[in-house]
């Protein structure tokens, strides 16, 4: 049974937050947005020109060639999740474990929702023999499961789903009539891009898979709330584009002017921004190989992060110390790290897990410092593991986690 106390507990009134960069915003950035804020005019639903035209060139140049009418901005991925839920309808499908933000979409809407375990060496993407069990279950029981999510580069795991999964999956969906939203937040973010190889649902299956992209992923920083999805060029793209452009000027869903501008730089990636992505990434893969240490070192479990800003941490080999501790459920260890770490520790129920499961997600921004001194000292260091402040982080980090060996 889940826990819905109005103190912020429960699965929608507390949502944890996608990991930041936690680093000072890009002067550059900055000046876009600046440059824009005494404009008047208001983006239309769905996003302008010059927005929608940075994002087109933004996917051409991952392969995926899209035009204008085919793309979508939103304030943000749940908006964009919730409208494509509307539009597509049915029950909808998740992984287990799926980024936090995916089902209160859903059940908004009043829609059924049915999580699909994973294989064990990597989240985001269904097991496709579990998939075509549930959906026939679903069917078997009079319901009608219309809409798959899944996320290649993946939040809460940080794993990257080999290609081979992902077409077997896609195989499985596509077999059962399944609509696919492919959540590409971190795909940019890759720890080693030479040696992981990403591929993207659309490029398998263009006319069945619409992609979305929360900016605050690779570019903007999570108070300036921008988000973009592109749809299929052939099938039914357009009148599922057109559906989901009714839903977002229904909500009044606009992307705010000064944060357009901002987006439609980035998106165009000028040397500053692909600079600070490329430096930003290297930063927080080192944060993660050191959290993934210690954790590992004190017993916990965890699949070594390849991508974002935070990995997925299963303290079932120590649940007698934290029985001990009073810890029994994943809220309670929610409770019990975020307080002797003193940074987010959100438990693995808010990502779809069982209660009972002692997992937690741990983002590596916070162990930058907390200032932006410290912050921009940790960015231009050539090893950032080796400043006072990150060590200390970092030595807290293995500590909490050593005391329950």
């Amino acid at each position: 049974m889940r826990r819905t106390e109005p103190e912020g507990h429960g699965p929608v009134r507390y949502g944890p937050p996608l990991p930041d960069q936690g680093l000072p915003v890009l002067p550059e950035l900055a000046a876009a947005l600046s440059a824009a804020a005494g404009r008047p005019d208001a983006v239309p639903p769905g996003g302008g020109p010059a927005l929608l035209g940075a994002a087109c060139g933004y996917w051409d140049r991952r392969g995926l060639p899209t035009a204008p009418d085919r793309a979508v901005a939103a304030p943000g991925a749940p908006a964009l999740l919730l409208a494509l839920t509307a539009a597509i309808g049915g029950d909808v499908l998740l992984p287990r474990p799926c980024a936090a933000w995916w089902e209160p979409e859903a059940r908004a809407l009043g829609r059924s929702v049915f999580h699909v375990g994973t294989p064990a060496d990597c989240g985001g993407v269904p097991d496709p023999y579990a998939l075509l069990e549930t959906v026939r279950r679903i069917r078997a029981e009079g319901g009608d499961p219309r809409l798959l999510v899944l996320c290649v580069a993946d939040d809460p795991t940080a794993t990257v789903a080999p290609p081979e999964l992902v077409h077997e999956t896609m195989e499985a969906a596509v077999g059962e009539g399944l609509y696919l939203v492919s959540d590409e937040t971190w795909r940019d973010t890759l720890h080693d891009p030479h040696d992981t190889v990403l591929l993207s649902p659309a490029e398998m299956l263009p006319d069945r898979v619409t992609v979305v992209t929360d900016l605050a992923g690779p570019f903007l920083p999570p108070g300036w709330p921008a988000a973009v999805a592109r749809f299929p060029a052939d099938g039914d793209g357009a009148g599922l584009r057109d559906r989901v452009l009714d839903v977002l000027t229904a909500l009044g869903a606009r992307v705010a002017t000064p944060v357009a501008a901002a987006a439609a730089y980035a998106l165009d990636e000028p040397a500053p921004v692909t600079e600070r992505l490329a430096a930003a990434v290297r930063l927080h893969a080192r944060l993660a190989a050191a959290a993934h240490r210690a954790v590992a070192a004190a017993g916990a479990l965890a699949l070594p992060p390849n991508a974002g800003r935070h990995l997925y941490v299963d303290l079932a080999p120590l649940r007698s110390a934290l029985t001990e501790r009073g810890v029994g459920d994943a809220q309670e260890l929610e409770d019990y790290l975020t307080a002797r770490l003193g940074l987010p520790a959100p438990g693995g129920h808010r990502f779809g897990d069982d209660l009972g499961a002692l997992r937690v997600r741990l983002s590596t921004g916070p162990l930058l410092g907390t200032t932006d001194e410290e912050r921009a000292k940790a960015l231009a260091t050539s090893d950032p593991l080796e400043l006072p402040h990150v060590e200390r982080a970092l030595t807290v980090l293995g500590a909490v986690f050593e005391d329950l060996r």
